[in-house]
């Protein structure tokens, strides 16, 4: 399989060149040449299959060529060993026709577990094949940065440098992340945002004259296509836990930078008969003022307790993007070129509808969000996390059948925000599980640098291993 860019300005490159990349060389994002499809008779066959074996039956198409069958399942059982619960992502029941799907089973407790083990063995293995180093760079708002270093500490060729917004995320994600002993480990507190985070990111990918000339750059943001792929899976394994594909299913995302549910939509492009994707956003609602009003325009960022979605804007988007104009490289070349200049971005009417046949969307705030886990505690004993809270909400307001299941991706354990927790009247903060019970014993490793490329830059290839 063969993969092109969103911008069209680069040649087809293989699965081992795009996940070793991340970003294409004209900025834009990868995705496959064109998607494996299934038939219904084809996904039912795969009900009762445990999840590591779907997850072998969904992703081995998208890496033929590069990873052999056996190496592909190694990885995969090596990723989901370390889960917690023996069904890896259970449902759960909370009202008529609406389930939650736990995906906070991981070593993290956030639903980027499932890629980012995933993608670390998957590196480990490219590079060791290679006989090379990698530097891996990040941005995170919360989750990404603790998946990215427990995925990838073991990697004896990997240099890790994540970089988060200083003081803007929860203790418990930041102490996940810097309490992570290793000498390729490195922690950047950013004086800065999210999105602050991430351009300095894109800014390094697209200049890496900082690095020695045997180390290069590799994205671990849900920009790296490896990320995208294996989070399509836990969609099939939803859906056929309910009776798909003989029956529709819809899902509720809680989403910032539109990764999570893009592989929502891909799993529907290659067969699941999926009846709705519901984005659900926090006050950053870029995603919400797009598909309802069409006005994709960056506004100033809100601090709020579902930090995890505190994005301006949603890299991903890019690629659902691509799709809408027909895969039109350079009309995206110049949608995005004018998205940079001016902040602003309107769709086509023809984009714009065809989003809105899958797409539904709601927007809440802090103190609906807080409401919403107050309400589900009460009514069904259930504790929401504000992210799951969000999303929650979003698919009970934007659902058009209340026939068809409503499944709301819980994308992080409530325990990693004890303050919305606390605000929603939990008598207690939510324990950690057993594994993380001494997390607040453990010592910090982190710098705290200014929001500046070279600054950082130059603290990278200071701290390079041999």
């Amino acid at each position: 399989m063969k993969y092109i860019s969103t911008r069209g300005g680069v040649a087809p490159q293989s699965f081992e060149q795009v996940v070793l990349a991340g970003l294409a060389a004209d900025g834009g994002l990868f995705v496959p040449e064109s998607l494996p499809t299934y038939s219904e008779a084809e996904i039912a066959s795969w009900a009762g299959l445990p999840y590591n074996e779907l997850a072998f039956r969904v992703m081995a198409p998208f890496v033929a060529g590069a990873v052999p069958d056996e190496e592909l399942r190694r990885i995969i059982d090596a990723s989901y060993v370390a889960f917690r619960h023996r069904a890896v992502a259970p449902l759960v029941q909370t009202g008529h026709n609406d389930w939650v799907l736990e995906l906070f089973h991981g070593p993290t407790l956030a639903f980027k577990d499932f890629a980012l083990q995933f993608l670390g063995h998957l590196l480990d293995h490219l590079l060791e094949k290679r006989g090379q180093k990698a530097v891996i760079m990040g941005a995170t708002s919360g989750d990404t940065g603790s998946a990215a270093i427990e995925g990838c500490r073991r990697c004896s060729n990997i240099d890790i440098f994540i970089l988060h917004p200083h003081n803007r995320v929860s203790e418990v994600q930041r102490r996940q992340m810097t309490t992570v002993v290793g000498n390729n480990i490195h922690n950047i507190a950013l004086k800065g945002n999210f999105d602050d985070c991430q351009n300095l990111v894109k800014a390094s990918f697209g200049s890496q004259g900082f690095l020695p000339e045997d180390r290069s750059l590799v994205a671990v943001n849900s920009i790296n296509w490896a990320r995208i792929m294996a989070q399509i899976v836990y969609y099939f394994w939803a859906a056929l836990s309910l009776g798909g594909p003989l029956r529709k299913v819809s899902f509720a995302v809680p989403t910032g930078n539109f990764g999570d549910i893009f592989a929502g939509y891909l799993a529907h492009k290659m067969g699941l008969p999926v009846d709705q994707l519901v984005i659900g956003t926090n006050a950053n609602d870029i995603l919400h003022r797009c598909l309802s009003a069409n006005d994709h325009s960056r506004h100033e960022l809100i601090h709020s307790l579902s930090p995890s979605m505190d994005i301006m804007v949603s890299s991903n988007f890019e690629r659902l993007l691509f799709d809408l104009y027909d895969r039109d490289g350079a009309a995206i070349a110049t949608l995005m070129d004018d998205f940079r200049a001016s902040g602003k971005l309107s769709l086509a009417d023809k984009a714009l509808s065809k989003a809105r046949g899958l797409f539904a969307s709601h927007r809440l705030g802090d103190e609906e969000t807080v409401a919403v886990i107050r309400e589900e505690y009460t009514t069904s004993g259930y504790l929401l996390d504000p992210h799951t809270a969000i999303g929650v909400a979003a698919g009970r307001r934007c659902r058009r059948d209340p026939a068809i299941p409503m499944i709301a991706l819980a994308t992080a354990h409530p325990a990693k925000f004890p303050e919305a927790v606390r605000q929603a009247g939990y008598p207690q903060d939510p324990p950690l599980p057993h594994h993380m019970a001494d997390l607040f014993e453990r010592r910090e490793r982190f710098e705290v640098l200014d929001n500046d490329l070279a600054v950082v830059q130059a603290f990278m290839a200071a701290n390079l291993s041999a």
